[in-house]
């Protein structure tokens, strides 16, 4: 199954969007990396509801979005990790 057949077209855009508030956060230092995910959900919610309108499925939507840009930076630094 592809991620584009769950999330709307619309809203991949928002993936990158939150990847780098991420990075940002982590660099700013002041937020621990275990807050991170818990920040970008918000953030995540608000940006699917200001593209697609106040819904259920826009919830989902942000919900959605925000797994994948999470899941998507741990994959990346599991798969580089040197076992």
């Amino acid at each position: 199954m592809e991620i584009t057949s769950l999330i709307f077209e619309r809203g991949l855009i928002l993936i990158p969007m939150l990847y780098i508030i991420g990075m940002i956060l982590k660099d700013a230092k002041r937020v621990p990396d275990k807050y991170i995910p818990i920040i970008l959900l918000p953030i995540g919610l608000a940006a699917s509801f200001g593209l697609m309108g106040f819904s259920a499925a826009s919830a989902v939507q942000g919900v959605l979005i925000t797994g994948a840009c999470v899941y998507g930076n741990q994959l990346g630094k599991q798969l580089g990790k040197a076992e």
